[in-house]
């Protein structure tokens, strides 16, 4: 008989899918071992050696604990970073209640305007403030006489880019709600403010949780404000960037790169657990919260909106007017000489040309990377720890600092022995560490979309002898697009707008838009910093309307049998 009919066929095509796809998990393994294992382990390693790449034990250590600059950096990263999210996550739970629940209108626009500061580099509004409260600004002094270059210019522009993070998660967590619960408390009589901190709180209260460990995370590990803001007022984020850049002390570098990953290592955790414990709490049988027009909460809730929205607005317009300034603050006649860079940097306008080319070529690979990898793990071979390993290091790079992983690259790929170090100060270690460090974010979401297809396509395809990349290329990969397009557009629009991750790694060639930002406010630019910020936010914008736009064709021409 033949090997068909002995049912051979089959089993041997079955056989090569499966080492196909054994093949890519280990693929997966060597490309994430390369991008972010052996960089944190080089990173380790060398915070036991001295400037001369000497063994010198625990002395790097000893030298930091016993330095009491070093350690009220880090005093300061953690106050400063409380301080921010007390403030944050407040604002940004009245602000998603208003857009879950009250009847407010213009709550599309209110959305929008949200997102602004997700799109903008997060030096912008620190520009926005010197413009406002600096030494020579508009508003001066900040009320009390203090001074805006120190904690308090960094707290007040933390809020502003980590506002739309902790709303964001806040808008999901609260509209989660189950309508049975507040028909009850009704029943029994409970008044508002009873229902608010008995029903509406406790549901929301690992988003809160998941809310403020990300504001905590975001605050201790960004650079670009406290550098811009700062003044005096040392952080850990900048202290790696003395060690590193201006005293070239690599192992102490590397030790304070370890205590900045550790607050965040902590908050990573902390995170995890809350999104365990939230999974759990709305039941199959949930009825969905549908608010009622109320003048009483919808009227106080749709001036908060507003002022919120005039805020963040109204800063974006700040910077964008200080673009347009001839010499602040003497000559305030509008020009757009500021816009000619190659007056204030050497790269001109090249490093906004870098930086497009940098997201465009890091949203191609990473999308690609990400969601091959995320399929692969959700659908490919299944048995041994390889699997488990590659979905453990696909979630870490949430939990490294874009500092601690710059750091962490330098130390790896300008290793003498390594055969890989021809791409320190290209476009191509760029686009990696970027892929790198916004790998879990894309990652979770392909693995989510992938989730909601039945593991029976890949089953009927593997009965039709269907090798499994002919289903992965036309079944899953069509009805997964929208979640795709997803992926690409946040994997390019904070490749665009980041400076800590790339600060370190960038060439005479290859200078980003964000780092050229750092260097004109540096050189006392400020205008002209004010002015590659808001084109960073341009491009941005732009690709977002475009996304906005693509997004919507596309979910017509692939999600109709959804309808």
């Amino acid at each position: 008989m033949s090997d068909l009919a002995l049912g051979r066929a089959p089993r041997v095509r079955e056989a090569g899918d499966a080492r196909l796809l054994r093949a890519g998990l280990w693929l997966a393994a060597a490309v994430l071992g390369v991008g972010l294992v052996l960089p944190l382990g080089t990173l380790l390693l060398r915070a036991f050696k001295d400037m001369d790449g000497r063994f010198v034990g625990l002395a790097n250590v000893v030298a930091y604990v016993t330095t009491p600059a070093l350690l009220a950096s880090a005093w300061n990263s953690l106050w400063t970073a409380a301080a921010t999210t007390a403030v944050v996550v407040p604002i940004a739970f009245l602000y998603a209640y208003a857009l879950t629940r009250s009847c407010i209108p213009w709550k599309g626009l209110f959305r929008a305007v949200m997102l602004l500061p997700v799109l903008a580099p997060s030096l912008l509004p620190a520009l926005a403030l010197i413009y406002l409260f600096g030494n020579q600004g508009l508003l001066k002094p900040l009320p009390g006489g203090a001074s805006l270059y120190g904690p308090g210019g960094i707290v007040a522009a933390q809020v502003f880019t980590c506002f739309p993070h902790a709303a964001i998660i806040l808008a999901t967590a609260l509209s989660t709600a189950d309508a049975r619960l507040y028909e009850a408390a009704e029943v029994l009589k409970a008044g508002r403010g009873r229902i608010f901190a008995t029903v509406t709180l406790p549901g929301a209260r690992y988003g809160l949780v998941s809310a403020a460990v990300v504001v905590f995370t975001l605050v201790v590990t960004d650079f670009g404000i406290p550098k811009v803001i700062g003044g005096q007022f040392p952080v850990l984020a900048t202290d790696v960037y003395k060690q590193v850049v201006g005293l070239q002390d690599f192992g102490m570098g590397a030790v304070v790169g370890i205590v900045l990953l550790m607050p965040a290592l902590a908050a990573f955790l902390l995170d995890r657990w809350a999104q365990r414990k939230a999974s759990g709490t709305l039941s199959g049988r949930a009825v969905p919260y549908a608010p009622k027009p109320r003048a009483a909460r919808d009227r106080p809730l749709l001036a908060f909106c507003l002022l919120v929205a005039a805020a963040l607005v109204g800063l974006v317009g700040v910077a964008a007017w200080g673009s347009l300034i001839r010499f602040w603050p003497w000559n305030l006649s509008l020009t757009l000489d500021n816009y000619d860079f190659g007056r204030f940097d050497a790269t001109g306008w090249d490093a906004l040309g870098n930086s497009v080319r940098m997201a465009a070529l890091a949203a191609l690979c990473g999308t690609v990377l990400v969601f091959c990898i995320a399929w692969l793990l959700e659908r490919g071979a299944r048995g041994g720890h390889l699997p488990g390993l590659v979905r453990f290091v696909a979630t870490l790079p949430l939990a490294v600092p874009g500092l601690v992983l710059g750091l962490a690259f330098i130390l790896f790929f300008n290793h003498p022995r390594n055969p890989l170090g021809f791409l320190y100060g290209t476009l191509a270690i760029l686009v990696l560490n970027s892929v790198v460090h916004f790998y879990t974010v894309a990652h979770l979401t392909a693995v989510t979309a992938i989730r909601q297809l039945d593991p029976e396509f890949e089953a009927v395809g593997a009965s039709l002898r269907v090798p499994a990349w002919v289903t992965f290329g036309r079944v899953t990969v069509p009805i997964c697009l929208p979640a795709i397009l997803d992926i690409a557009v946040y994997i390019f629009v904070n490749a665009m707008t980041t400076v800590s991750a790339v600060i370190f790694l960038y060439g005479p060639d290859t200078k980003l838009a964000s780092v050229a930002v750092v260097h004109m406010d540096e050189a006392g630019q400020v205008s002209a910093a004010a002015a590659m910020a808001v084109t960073i936010l341009g491009v941005t914008l732009a690709v977002k309307v475009a996304h906005v736009a693509l997004g919507g064709a596309v979910g017509r021409l692939t999600q109709g049998w959804r309808r």
